[in-house]
């Protein structure tokens, strides 16, 4: 198995983890592991249909749901 470190992750991202974390039963690496291993095993028509959905939201919403780039 690897490993990986995160650097300067957003406070609210941690926070948002945690509380993923906890509602799910886990711990908050046992739920940044599953959220990566789902994001990125996703098919990528559905990836494509996200950012599709997003793209057609007017500017004001779609500031709500950041896009995959933007948080790198």
């Amino acid at each position: 198995m690897s490993r990986i470190t995160i650097r300067n992750l957003d406070d609210d991202v941690k926070r948002r983890l945690l509380a993923r974390a906890a509602e799910h039963g886990r711990s908050m690496e046992e739920e940044a592991r599953e959220t990566l291993c789902q994001v990125v095993t996703w098919p990528r028509a559905l990836r494509d249909l996200g950012q599709s959905i997003q793209r057609g939201l007017p500017k004001s919403e779609a500031s709500i749901f950041p896009s995959p780039s933007a948080a790198r």
